[in-house]
């Protein structure tokens, strides 16, 4: 049954075989998989967030450098992400698949893995979705619902003059880890192993921005797309500029070490690479001592400030000279 494909399968087969183990938390949920839609129970006085993201193959992801499972463990992640960036709680996931017939069933059974597993850590349910057959390339579009209390929720649109720009962990990881990929042979690299763990299996910083968003920080964006991109969202949701301080950025020894191998500065990652899914956020400089010292599950470090609107978003080299920081990070119609 595992070696067959999909067209033997069917659809109903296939849900069969993936619904089992999709719900961690039932005291949420009435009906999941199995009815015509699913039936939740929202937590009273929560606001509701929603958000949705796809994955197409040879687009975003090349199953000859993912496995099934790390693929559905970032299908979720990168969804898990947004809901972070928004102070929230995730709780329900919707999963649609477009599968090529020919597909085994192994590889889809492996995939919602992927998927369980990640939604088991965040205690979010798998509650329905949608799987219909392609002629070609694999499809994976995850839509999640979270919550958050009205007082924690946070935007982009809420950085004011005088703040401070900090990140969460660091950052061009993923990127170096992708190129790596693509070189071939990192695995005789020491360095490069968690570099390639973080693009293909990111954590989302979930426990971070539910905790940032308590403390009251200004505004909050998660790296998917590389830092100048996000700073550039959050200076044009809030109206305001930005200095980021390029000797301020953390980075991590390892990406240093697969930048002189790929001959790339690490900077550039930082800056470009995306995908890492940590958060940037804003707070008002009374509110930094707290936040520096307080345990949100990782580092936070400071990178810059908030200026006029007119400014613009620079990046301010150690030599002192102001750049502009163009948005120059993944953008799918650029």
């Amino acid at each position: 049954m595992m070696n067959s494909g999909l067209k033997d399968l069917g659809e109903f087969g296939l849900i069969d075989l993936i619904k089992q183990d999709t719900i961690q938390d039932p005291s949420s949920v009435i009906a999941g998989i199995g009815d015509d839609a699913a039936i939740v129970l929202p937590t009273p006085r929560q606001l509701q967030l929603l958000t949705t993201d796809m994955l197409v193959e040879s687009v975003h992801f090349d199953l000859k450098t993912t496995t099934p499972w790390q693929l559905g463990y970032k299908a979720v992640a990168v969804n898990l992400s947004d809901i972070a960036a928004m102070g929230g709680n995730p709780k329900q996931a919707l999963v649609s698949l477009a599968i090529p017939k020919t597909t085994p069933a192994d590889f889809v059974v492996d995939l919602y893995k992927g998927m369980k597993e990640i939604c088991r850590e965040f205690g979010v349910n798998i509650v329905g979705g949608d799987t219909v057959s392609t002629p070609q390339t694999l499809t994976i579009n995850v839509a999640v619902l979270g919550e958050v209390e009205p007082g924690g929720i946070v935007r982009r649109s809420g950085a004011g003059m005088g703040d401070i720009v900090a990140v969460t962990g660091t950052l061009g990881n993923s990127g170096a880890g992708l190129d790596l990929l693509l070189a071939g042979d990192w695995e005789e690299h020491d360095f490069a192993w968690p570099l390639v763990t973080a693009h293909l299996t990111p954590r989302p910083q979930v426990k971070a921005g539910q905790l940032l968003g308590g403390m009251g920080v200004s505004s909050l964006n998660d790296v998917s797309d590389g830092l100048a991109s996000e700073a550039h969202e959050i200076s044009l949701a809030s109206e305001v500029g930005m200095h980021i301080f390029a000797d301020k950025i953390p980075l991590a020894g390892e990406l240093k070490a697969a930048a002189a191998l790929l001959h790339t500065e690490a900077l550039h990652y930082a800056l470009y690479g995306g995908e890492d899914y940590q958060l940037l956020f804003t707070a008002e400089p009374s509110r930094w001592g707290q936040l520096a010292e307080m345990d949100i599950g990782v580092e936070v470090t400071a990178i810059g400030k908030v200026t006029r609107k007119e400014e613009g978003v620079k990046l301010v080299m150690p030599d002192g000279r102001i750049l502009p920081l163009e948005p120059k990070g993944y953008n799918h119609f650029r």
